[in-house]
């Protein structure tokens, strides 16, 4: 992997890791994502404007992906609320790539490889290593695993439907309908008040790095950017003890990092 492409992809998941971090701290965390969530749709409107092709065959796919967008949005929040991001965030970021697995060679009907397996059975133990013996993390557990789904939906659908669009113009029109339906479900006087400079860069943050993923992808394949863009596990769960004062021990970090390796294993198999 190139030296220029590596530094893409860790920027990415260092600014992948901060704002969830950043988002998980707010005090009223449903009303922070809705700020962020319509902050990155902001941003995202002059780079789709200067890149716009959206065919018509996107549309099924926009529609599908913002639907479990809306889920993902809705489901991050709540657990971020009632759960410690040192648990919610590996086993989200590590089983996504698995379910995701998973759906492809359900679709496709293909078998997956020596690689592959051995990588799904090592996220399995790196999940059970971040829930540890703590009987008020499988809660969590249990969220991380619903968000994972959410997310390897959402990633399998756009794998088809970034064809048919230019990837801004694409993630746009996917992100506008959640950000005006969460909004509503929240409440605007409370996404009001939410309003605040940190909030507002937690979504720019979030559109950095989708667009270092994609400087990236053009450097390298997207196997091996996607294994090192989940490194954002081990750096969220590190940091997930000074900055949010949650217990994270040695066993939690292992589990985070075997989440990582069999995520590698998953993504280059």
């Amino acid at each position: 992997m190139p030296l220029d492409a590596l530094a893409l992809a860790l920027g990415a998941a260092v600014l992948h890791a901060l704002w969830n971090l950043l988002l998980a701290r707010e005090a009223d965390i449903e009303a922070a994502t809705a700020v962020a969530v319509a902050s990155l749709v902001v941003v995202l409107v002059l780079p789709a404007a200067l890149t716009w092709r959206v065919e018509g065959a996107a549309v099924p796919f926009i529609a599908a992906s913002a639907a479990l967008e809306l889920a993902y949005i809705g489901l991050l929040a709540a657990a971020y609320r009632r759960f410690e991001l040192s648990v919610v965030y590996p086993v989200a970021r590590g089983l996504a790539p698995v379910l995701a697995l998973v759906l492809t060679v359900l679709v496709t009907l293909s078998l997956p490889s020596g690689g592959e397996i051995a990588g799904v059975l090592a996220v399995a133990l790196g999940v059970l290593l971040v829930r540890g013996g703590i009987r008020a993390s499988v809660g969590g557990l249990g969220f991380g695993a619903v968000i994972a789904a959410a997310i390897a939906g959402y990633t399998v659908i756009d794998r088809y439907g970034i064809h048919h669009a230019n990837a801004a113009p694409y993630l746009l029109l996917v992100m506008i309908g959640p950000a005006v339906a969460y909004t509503l479900a929240v409440r605007p006087a409370r996404v009001r008040r939410a309003v605040s400079p940190a909030t507002i860069l937690v979504g720019a943050i979030s559109a950095g790095a989708y667009l270092l993923v994609l400087l990236a992808l053009r450097l390298a394949s997207a196997p091996a950017v996607a294994a090192v863009r989940e490194t954002s596990v081990v750096i969220a769960t590190a940091a997930a003890a000074p900055f949010l004062k949650e217990r994270v021990g040695p066993l939690r970090l292992l589990g985070a990092a075997v989440v990582v390796g069999g995520v590698a294993l998953v993504s280059l198999g």
